[in-house]
Order: C-alpha cells, then sequence, then structure tokens
C-alpha cells in the first residue's frame, strides 16, 4: 500500500485526541482538530456579548482543549512552535475539510451509539480510500463500522494510542471484520516509523492486549495487598525501579492515569469476559468501591492513594492512604531484606531469580504476583495474540515495563517459574508443558544478532519480524566485540562502523570511559570508517564523574585534576579531528559532559526524546569538556549573520549560565546544542543505532576528510568581558543571584570573551580549552562548589546558594 499521510483530521479534542493531534505535528504532518459546538454561552462570552452563532464560541470547546493540552507538563509536544501545524475547527462547520486529509482518527467519547453517529457524518464528506479509525480502548471494532459503506469497512481499523500519546509507545492496531490487509501492513510500518511507535497487531477481544494484561496485573496487586497485609508504600517499592518499572510503580500510576479509567476498563473486561478464569479479580475490592464514592479518583480530584497536604508550619507533604481505616496518615518508609540483596545487581534481569527467592513478605508477594501473571498470560494466548512476543513488546510499550512477562519468565528460568506457579495453586496452559517437552526451554532466543521467539501453533523457535531497521545491542554484544574495559564495550556494528557503548553507572564519564573513547578512535582509524558512539540504556549519559571530581578537589590533587580535565577535553578534540567520522546518538538524558561529547561529533542523530543541555553550574562549576569553548566557537560562527555580535555571544552565554535543558531534540536546535543541516532527529528510537550507522557510513564512503584545526575564532575580549561583568553585577544587586553563582558566571565569561585583550582577536580553539579548563580548575578549590558537588553526590539533585 503505497500512502504517504500529509494531513490527518482528529475528531474528538479531549486530553487523548488532542494529545494525539500534537504528536501528529510532532512528526510535521498537518492536523485538522474537531470538536462539537457548544450548547449555550459561558459566563465570559455573555460579558463580551458574543452569541452562539460567533466562530469563537463555536469553537471554543477544541481551542479550549488544545490550549490546555499546550500548557501541560510533560507537554504532549516537542517544539511549541509545531502547535502551528494544528488546525481547530468545529463537526459542524469543518466536517466537510475531511475530505481533503489522508487519515480520520475518532477520538470522541467512549460510547458506542456516539462512536456510530460520528462516523455516519463523517462518511458524507470521507474521500474513498481515506483511512479512518478509533482511538477506542476496548468498545469491539466490529460493532462500529456496521451499516457503513464497503470502502469504510474495508479502511477502517483500531489505532489505540495511550496516554499520553507522544511518551507511551504503544500503538495497537486492531482489525474489524473487513479492514483490508494492507491496511494493516500500513498502519504497522507508519506506526513504528513515523510515530515512532512499537506496533502490535491484537485481537478484537475486550481491552485488546496492553490494557486486559495491564489491568489483570493491577487488579491483582489490589486483592493480594489486603491478603499480606501490605502497605500502599510497601508495594510502590516492591512494583518500581528494582523490577525495572516506572518510579511511580503501581499506586502511584493508578493516581496519574486515574482510578475511574482503570474502573472503568476493569469493568469491562469483567462485563465481557465471562470465560475468563480469573474473572474473580476484574471484581473490585471493597477499599476500590469506597474510593470511587469519596470520589478520590488520583491527581485529577487532588487525592486518591496518595494526597498532598501542609503540615502546620505550611511545609508540603505527601500522606499516605491507610487502606485498613482508610484515613491518609504520613508516609512510612518501606525496606526489605531482599530488595537489600539485589543492590549490587545492576542488570534488572539477573534481579529477579533473587527476588522469588526471598525469605520475608518480599519474596512471598514476588512469587504470588509472578505467579499470577505467568498463567494469566500463557492463558491469553490464542484467545488475545497467537504470539507470545506481543504481549511483552504491549506491556514494555504501554506500561513502561522493561521486561515484558515471558520475558520475566524466562529470567527466573521457565521450570523454576512453573515450580512457583504449582506452589502458589497456579496452572498454566498446556503448551508451555508440550514447549518444554519438545526440548525448547526458553521463550526467546538470540542467533545472529537476531531475537527469536517460540512460535506456538508452529511449534518452533522463529524470527521475529520487523528487526531489519534496528541494530539490537544486547544481541550482538558478546559476538561482535571489539574492546572491552570497565567503561566501555567497543561492538563491530558491520559495514566498516564500530559503535562504543558506555557501561558505566548511569553512563557517567570517567578516566576508563575516556580511555575507551580514545581506544575506539585508534581502531576505527586504523581497520574501520567511522564510529557511533550510542547505547540503549534508559539514558545516554548523565556527565561526567563528578565524585572522581570531588574526591581530587577534597584531596588537593590539583595536578592529577588538571591531567583528568585535560583528558577529557583532549577525548573530545579527537572526537572532532579523528581521520575518521564520529557520529554521537543521544537519547535521554545527555547532561554535562554527555552533551560536551555530542557537540564535538561530526554528527548527532539524536532521539527526538533527548533531553540535552550543559548544566554544570548546578555544581558550581562550568562546562570543562570543551562545552564553555564550543559555544564560545558556536556563538563567533554567528557573527557573520547577526550585526550585534555581542547579542548572540551573550544567548550562548545564558544558555550555559542558566542551565538550560532542551525538553525535546528538536528544542535542542533552538538552543544551539544541535545544528540545522547537520544534525538530525529520529521519532523511533529502536531505529536510532542503526541510522547512525547508516550516516557515519555515508560521510565515510563521501570521502570523509579529517578536518583541520581550527585558527580562526574571533572572540571579543575587553568588549564582552566588561558587558557580562555589568549583568553580573546586576544580577547580584538584585538577588537573583547569589556570589558564589556571581563567580562562576564571571569565570564563563571570561573564557567565552577570550579573557581580558584589548580588542577582537582570532584565537585557536586550544587557547579556549586552556583558558575553560583553568576557570574549572579554579572553581574547584572553592568550598561554595565543594559543598554543591557534595549535596549533587547526596541527593542527586544541584544545591542553589
Amino acid at each position: 500500500m503505497n500512502k504517504h499521510i500529509k494531513k490527518v483530521a482528529v475528531v474528538g479534542s479531549g486530553i487523548m485526541g488532542s494529545g494525539i493531534a500534537c504528536h501528529f505535528a510532532n512528526i510535521g504532518v498537518e492536523v485538522l482538530l474537531l470538536d462539537i459546538v457548544p450548547r449555550e454561552l459561558n459566563e465570559k462570552e455573555k460579558a463580551k456579548g458574543f452569541t452562539l452563532e460567533d466562530k469563537v464560541v463555536r469553537n471554543r470547546l477544541v481551542n479550549d482543549s488544545l490550549t490546555a493540552a499546550l500548557k501541560s507538563k510533560p507537554s504532549p509536544i516537542y517544539n511549541q512552535k509545531f502547535a502551528d501545524r494544528i488546525t481547530t475547527g468545529n463537526l459542524e462547520d469543518d466536517i466537510a475539510k475531511v475530505s481533503k486529509v489522508d487519515w480520520i482518527i475518532e477520538v470522541v467519547v467512549e460510547r458506542l451509539d456516539i462512536k456510530k453517529i460520528v462516523f455516519e457524518n463523517l462518511e458524507k464528506h470521507r474521500t474513498p480510500g481515506t483511512l479512518i479509525t478509533s482511538n477506542t480502548s476496548g468498545i469491539p471494532i466490529k460493532f462500529m463500522s456496521e451499516g457503513r459503506s464497503e470502502d469504510f469497512q474495508k479502511h477502517f481499523c483500531g489505532t489505540h494510542f495511550f496516554n499520553p500519546a507522544r511518551y507511551l509507545k504503544l500503538f495497537e492496531i486492531i482489525p474489524g471484520p473487513k479492514t483490508s490487509p494492507e491496511v494493516l501492513d500500513f498502519l504497522n510500518g507508519y506506526g513504528e516509523q513515523f510515530l515512532g511507535k512499537t506496533s502490535v497487531v491484537a485481537k478484537d477481544t475486550p481491552a485488546f492486549i496492553g490494557n486486559r494484561i495491564g489491568i489483570f496485573s493491577i487488579q491483582s496487586l489490589f486483592h493480594m495487598v489486603k491478603e499480606l497485609g501490605m502497605t500502599v508504600e510497601e508495594v510502590d517499592k516492591l512494583t518500581g525501579p528494582v523490577i525495572g518499572r516506572p518510579k511511580s510503580a503501581t499506586f502511584r500510576t493508578v493516581d496519574v492515569v486515574g482510578l475511574d479509567t482503570l474502573v472503568h476498563v476493569a469493568n469491562g473486561i469483567a462485563e465481557n469476559c465471562k470465560d475468563d478464569e480469573k474473572l474473580d479479580l476484574f471484581k473490585l475490592p471493597a477499599f476500590i468501591n469506597t474510593m470511587m464514592e469519596n470520589k478520590w479518583l488520583g491527581s485529577k480530584t487532588g487525592q486518591g492513594f496518595y494526597k498532598k497536604s501542609k503540615d502546620a508550619k505550611g511545609k508540603t507533604e505527601i500522606l499516605t492512604l491507610d487502606l485498613d481505616t482508610m484515613e491518609y496518615r504520613s508516609s512510612k518508609r518501606a525496606s526489605f531484606a531482599t530488595l537489600e540483596l539485589t543492590k549490587t545487581i545492576d542488570k534488572v534481569a539477573d534481579r529477579f531469580k533473587v527476588l522469588v527467592a526471598g525469605k520475608d513478605k518480599a519474596g512471598e508477594f514476588y512469587r504470588k504476583s509472578f505467579a499470577a501473571l505467568f498463567a494469566y498470560v500463557s492463558h491469553r494466548i490464542p484467545e488475545i495474540t497467537d504470539e507470545l512476543y506481543k504481549i511483552d513488546d504491549a506491556m514494555k510499550a504501554g506500561f513502561g515495563w522493561e521486561h515484558g512477562p515471558f520475558q520475566i519468565w524466562d529470567a527466573i528460568g521457565i521450570e523454576k517459574g512453573l515450580e512457583i506457579m504449582k506452589a502458589e495453586g497456579e496452572t498454566s496452559a498446556a503448551w508451555v508443558n508440550d514447549m518444554l517437552a519438545s526440548g525448547t526451554k526458553s521463550f526467546y532466543a538470540v542467533k545472529d544478532g537476531a531475537s527469536y521467539f517460540y512460535d506456538i501453533p508452529k511449534k518452533s523457535i522463529e524470527k521475529i519480524p520487523g528487526q531489519d531497521s534496528f541494530i539490537i545491542l544486547d544481541n550482538i554484544r558478546k559476538s561482535k566485540e571489539v574492546f572491552k574495559n570497565s567503561g566501555v564495550v567497543v561492538e563491530d556494528l558491520g559495514d566498516g562502523i564500530l559503535n562504543v557503548e558506555f557501561q558505566s553507572k548511569m553512563n557517567t564519564i570517567g578516566g576508563d570511559v575516556l580511555a575507551g573513547l580514545n581506544k575506539a578512535i585508534d581502531l576505527a582509524e586504523k581497520d574501520f570508517q567511522g564510529l557511533v558512539v550510542g547505547n540503549q540504556a534508559p539514558n545516554f549519559s548523565v556527565g561526567a564523574n563528578i565524585g572522581m571530581i570531588f574526591m581530587m578537589a577534597v584531596e588537593q590533587e590539583y595536578d592529577e585534576l588538571n591531567m583528568a580535565i585535560k583528558m577529557f577535553q583532549d577525548t573530545m578534540m579527537r572526537m572532532r579531528y579523528s581521520a575518521i567520522p564520529t557520529v554521537a546518538a543521544p537519547h535521554g538524558m545527555a547532561l554535562g559532559g554527555g552533551c560536551e561529547l555530542s557537540l564535538h561529533a561530526d554528527k548527532v542523530v539524536a532521539a527526538a526524546e533527548t533531553y540535552i543541555g550543559l548544566v554544570e553550574f548546578g555544581v558550581g562549576v562550568i562546562p570543562g569538556g570543551g562545552g564553555s569553548k564550543e559555544f564560545a566557537v558556536r556563538a563567533q560562527d554567528q557573527f557573520h549573520k547577526n550585526d550585534v555580535e555581542l547579542n548572540v555571544l551573550q544567548e550562548y552565554f545564558l544558555t550555559i549560565g542558566m542551565a538550560k535543558v532542551s525538553t525535546s531534540a528538536y528544542e535542542a536546535f533552538d538552543l544551539g546544542i544541535l545544528q540545522k543541516g547537520k544534525d538530525i532527529v529520529v521519532v523511533n528510537k529502536d531505529r536510532q543505532i542503526a541510522t547512525a550507522k547508516a550516516h557515519a557510513k555515508l560521510m565515510a564512503e563521501a570521502g570523509y576528510t579529517q578536518p583541520v584545526k581550527r585558527k580562526d575564532i574571533k572572540v571579543l575580549g575587553k568588549q564582552a568581558l566588561g558587558m557580562f561583568l555589568v549583568g553580573t553585577d546586576s544580577m547580584e544587586d538584585s538577588n537573583y543571584i547569589s556570589e558564589h553563582d556571581k563567580k562562576i558566571a564571571n569565570k564563563l565569561a571570561y573564557v567565552m570573551a577570550g579573557g581580558d585583550l584589548s580588542e577582537p582577536t582570532l584565537v585557536t580553539e586550544q587557547y579556549l580549552l586552556d583558558l575553560e579548563r583553568e576557570a574549572f580548575l579554579s572553581l574547584c578549590t572553592e568550598r561554595k562548589t565543594l559543598e554543591r558537588i557534595q549535596h549533587m553526590l547526596k541527593t542527586g539533585k544541584p544545591l542553589r546558594n
């Protein structure tokens, strides 16, 4: 199906509809967002003398919804400028405009009767061949298209986005009785390539895949919490990051999503899945019914399982609901001996065996919850899907799980999982025992860098489709390893391109990482054609190893610290001035040193969800790995485009001085961190390493030549320095910054001005690097700086003096 999506219509502008509209705008698609016409004026409209016929009134609902979405945090849009791609309208005046779009997405209230009326009206204006889909979270697709034309039904299916549409990757595609296979194939590919989603084709069963398993998991915990006498805090402690789940874990997640939303889906499953062997678990426990009656629905009502309150001194406190008394109380710290045993285990997958072997309440909790989960997912095949990997994909992409149920089961061991299930009174589906009897001992396998799964109907291991556009580092790390130390692994990506992958905690950059980067460049220059710096951890890099800096500064080992900073600078310069093209692939947090590395690569292939910036001011120093120098260089490169050189330099100065971090890769262009015409953004992070490799190869094949070190950098000297010093004096006098903040800012000013030269002068990069390193080291002698670094090490948060 050769189709290009240039314009979409989103019908329904609520939280979900506006979020979907924003995400299409994110990827450059023109959007028509429609909603109903208000039936009465509000007080403001009455005061202004408007009537129901005024356009501002007729479009009020859609405009208010979109405005609220654009103001929400986290933002649904990569860059506020992208909102210009969205045109609003209403379903009376503007419905005919759907004839000009390529895809219509219905996102109205979850009532079949209303949806059918909307589809009837849309078909009057829809051009044959136009895709038309529903974002329903559970209404059977087969009922929605009844009575519609053959062309409508052929191009109709469910496309279930998860909220928030920008951040959650699951994109469930649910065929109707007459949906064309070509339509399903197109949407599957479009979701993955353009929307950056994990596309999963699901069967038309209640709640589809993600919510069927996700709501079961939550409902199972709801019932278990009372059985085991556990608190809200204890469950959230056990179901959060320790098992690769979001920090919001279980109860905080329900508060954010809304208890009413969860109850709606759970009731839908209970009413429509009478043959489900775990039907009783979808019935609501008493404490949930009480919360619903009290309208304790979570964040939207100000209280749920957690509630913000102020104590007698006016300090904000988070209270927790006691599930026995149904009253709020101060939060209690949750701790378990079993969790202590996992603190030295970095890989989440390696923790599961330890967790289910626990001798305390935590161990009992994990055995019960995993036994129930394993049994349930095994029985959902073939009901909700024929392929087990789709269940894992749905839970990872829709609920933020690092590992899906079958992957967790594999990590524990299938036979061990069956043993736990038997002890807990659970039974798996027969196909699991059949699989083991056939000699297959795991649900997944890796061969030649590709992932395989156990295909139940075929009773054999088959390759998971759709991997050709991906490079999965976990799959190639061992077989393609070229070099390894405690800080990095260097892998051969093929076609003459190496990848260097950080392996330090939080991917911080210390001595071993720098040595590994230099080794990777040596190897690439000798036997390869290009180098990618990328990984598939949650974050690219949170910056330099500040613990190492702190220890050297405290011990006053300034020569060693000087050498360490110089090694950092020299390594960044090697990234820029090597004989082979270097490509950085940042994603997630790319802070401090992670940002500096990206600034010095020949090209950046950034994931759309990249939060990048120079944040060193927060620990009392300036960027010391070439970041301060680089912003001075980039400022001067803009001088010839702008008559007011001081204004350009000031913008770059403020980006560092205010520790600005982009909220997306697209925003990083506005900050001057990414460069238009050179750097690119990929929406699907799974494609990032493969895309970075392709660009490194392309640059090499185009005849990459080692750049000549620059000696033509114009610095303004005293002219700029004077401006900066006046500004920092004024900010201190206004109590906007502290005395120490001013000291840091003045050091940065000295570097970016090129020192106190009497007139504008052309200098080398090394000249600026020497100024930068000197300024960095001098700040490390400051007591206030050491206090900030120590605070950051203890809390993970910057300290403001």
